[in-house]
């Protein structure tokens, strides 16, 4: 069953029945589910979460689409990596990864698409839609083609060939628009309103699609054996996985699954975890708004090789900007080098190829960690959300030095036993 209560205005609290609808009427603030928390209280019980499937499905009933077949293809799970060597270059003694470069089509969207489309299909929808910086538009296409339902996706000119290629390989239509991120989504609210049988993930379902996020902490909290990290670090395009991310923590105490950390109570208004966001330089409205201490997030044309974060315009980046303050945490922003760097040290301490996104996340942990702003003995997850073999091109420059040997056993011999030069320190 459902415990779905209501779509709510963040604005006005406004409520609306559950429908495709995703802007409260009476203020045009966006809506979000609520849930009946009295009902769902008597499920809240971890044996019966663990007795669920190994996907973000073992939590159905925290999402806004329980009941009825499911739009999956195993999404959700995903390790959650205790990060020794990664800690140890920057002296954090508690470090964990959570690594979602194992999805199905290499990152977190086939969370939030897997909720968006179960929704699509009880509501009587027959297309999928969205506009996407790439990983969208990837999980979009391969959710509705593996549930019967057909797929349009809008994408942006100059995005990387890979996130191209994976999506138009299975069947769907692909639109490249002639602009950017921000002049794609414009075109996505224009066209749901024209094509009103069309199921535009993050434009009509949006309140649904963001509910997948909070799997993120879900997983977190139960593969910690039920307790909560200290803080953690999320990387923010519209804003909306950090928010959610936050409101699955919240969800979580609220219904007795998790205790709340030392020193805060049950209904403690800053949150139960600290979370902290991080942008690339190229397009970091919210780290912006941040540093200057203003609740204004002004817009900013794109320009790093953090491609799937590169919203200009960003939804929910003035929600995202309340939880980092609220909770007590950073923003912060990263060079396109220092994000370079973040996937080489990642790959090199923990085996996890990132993509660009991923490299935001560990290069802003990185400096946090360096100006003291996480602990040595917090508790921390960074959020790894994409698999890096959708973003060679990024590290194209400055690539590792490949050395040419003969076929001789002497000369590969020979070869192995004289040192690299340059050779980096692990």
């Amino acid at each position: 069953m459902s415990f779905l209560h209501a779509l709510t205005c963040r604005e006005c609290g406004r409520e609306y029945p559950e429908g495709p609808l995703h802007a409260c009427e009476f203020c045009f603030g966006p809506l979000e589910v609520t849930y009946d928390y009295g009902a769902l209280s008597a499920l809240a019980d971890p044996r019966r979460i663990a007795a669920g499937p190994p996907s973000l499905w073992r939590y159905s009933a925290l999402l806004p689409s329980a009941s009825g077949d499911k739009v999956s293809l195993g999404a959700g799970w995903t390790p959650l990596v205790r990060a020794r060597r990664l800690g140890e270059a920057l002296g954090l003694e508690e470090l964990y990864v959570k690594n979602d470069t194992l999805n199905p089509t290499g990152s977190f969207k086939d969370r939030v698409v897997s909720v968006a489309l179960t929704k699509a299909r009880q509501l009587g929808f027959k297309v999928a839609a969205c506009a996407s910086t790439g990983n969208l538009a990837n999980s979009v296409a391969a959710h509705a083609a593996a549930s019967g339902l057909d797929s349009v996706v809008l994408i942006p000119r100059g995005l990387e060939e890979v996130k191209v290629l994976t999506t138009a390989v299975f069947g769907g239509r692909v639109l490249e628009v002639d602009g950017n991120y921000d002049d794609v989504n414009r075109l996505c609210g224009e066209l749901a309103g024209q094509y009103g049988d069309w199921a535009f993930v993050n434009v009509n379902l949006r309140p649904y699609y963001a509910e997948g996020s909070k799997t993120l902490a879900f997983e977190v909290a139960e593969q910690l054996g039920w307790s909560l990290p200290d803080h953690v670090v999320v990387p923010v395009a519209s804003g909306s996985q950090l928010t959610k991310i936050d409101k699955g923590f919240r969800e979580l105490v609220g219904l007795g699954l998790v205790a709340p950390r030392a020193g805060r109570e049950k209904d403690d208004p800053s949150g139960p975890v600290r979370i902290s966001g991080a942008q690339a330089a190229g397009c970091s409205p919210v780290a912006t708004a941040f540093a200057e201490r203003s609740d204004v997030v002004v817009p900013v044309r794109p320009e790093t090789i953090a491609k799937s974060l590169s919203i200009g315009n960003p939804a929910d980046g003035y929600y995202a900007l309340e939880v980092v303050r609220r909770t007590g945490g950073q923003l912060s922003a990263v060079s396109d080098d220092e994000i370079r760097a973040g996937i080489r040290l990642l790959a090199r301490t923990e085996g996890i190829f990132a993509e660009t996104a991923g490299g935001v996340t560990i290069a802003t942990l990185a400096r946090l960690a360096e100006e003291g702003a996480i602990a040595p003995r917090e508790r921390v997850v960074a959020y790894v959300t994409g698999n890096g073999l959708k973003t060679v091109e990024a590290l194209a420059e400055g690539a590792a030095e490949i050395e040419q040997v003969g076929s001789s056993l002497e000369e590969v011999v020979e070869a192995i036993e004289v040192p690299r030069p340059g050779k980096e320190e692990r």
